[in-house]
């Protein structure tokens, strides 16, 4: 496993607030060697990881918990879109009886309640796992000055899940993305969907505000590759 940090200053330049999930999506298929048929992607959102898929498919099966990403993303008659949570009967239901070459996810495995749940099953889907998660350590030095842990899976959880059902090869990096201005910093927490529901009262929220004195954020994601082990 390999750590790398990489500094960003994209916030001027593109006028979103999902630069970073835009990067690692991109990251993920460039790093497809084979050209898999049939495909799963879990958090499909609105096809960021789809636009970057440039062979032919014969199906592609694109998951996401939001109906309104769902409506976003590319359709086809190759394509089927479903609206599921992962940590529910229904998304087990959906995919437990297909088989697929390859599984792909993007930004999004890291808010599920029962990872190792998830990771059993897509070992009897399909042989091969290719995610990237953001782990706890985004936004560390704000989970610090506001004594909060992370919503979201830690490094440690995340490998643990993978490796009890896959062969597994693991590259941790670190994302600071840069901003111009206090304000446009915090837009971008509320705005990025990787911090969660906020629990900070007004007060904390106010102190915080104060007290953060970086000019950038921080990111740290993991991507994993997974292999089956028969």
């Amino acid at each position: 496993m390999s750590k790398q940090n990489q500094f960003c200053k994209y916030a001027n330049e593109y006028n979103s607030y999902n630069i970073i999930q835009q990067i690692i999506a991109k990251s993920l298929v460039r790093d497809i060697t084979s050209e898999p048929k049939r495909v799963l992607e879990l958090g499909c959102g609105s096809g960021q990881v789809y636009k970057y898929i440039n062979w032919e498919l014969d199906y592609y099966k694109a998951i996401d918990a939001s109906e309104s990403m769902c409506s976003l993303h590319p359709k086809g008659k190759h394509i089927c879109v479903e609206c599921h949570d992962f940590d529910t009967q229904a998304f087990i239901d959906s995919i437990k009886n297909e088989q697929f070459d390859l599984v792909l996810s993007s930004s999004a495995l890291q808010w599920s309640k029962d990872l190792s749940k998830i990771t059993q099953l897509l070992s009897s889907i399909s042989p091969e796992v290719n995610a990237v998660l953001f782990t706890s350590n985004t936004f560390k030095t704000i989970q610090k000055i506001s004594e909060n842990s992370s919503p979201i899976l830690d490094e440690m959880t995340i490998k643990e899940a993978f490796n009890a059902f896959f062969e597994c090869e693991f590259e941790v990096i670190n994302y600071n993305l840069e901003f111009d201005n206090k304000k446009d910093l915090f837009d971008y927490i509320k705005k990025s969907g990787v911090s969660g529901e906020s629990t900070l009262s007004f007060s904390q929220a106010k102190q915080l505000y104060k007290a953060y004195d970086l000019n950038y954020l921080e990111f740290e994601v993991i991507f994993v590759k997974a292999f089956s082990k028969s």
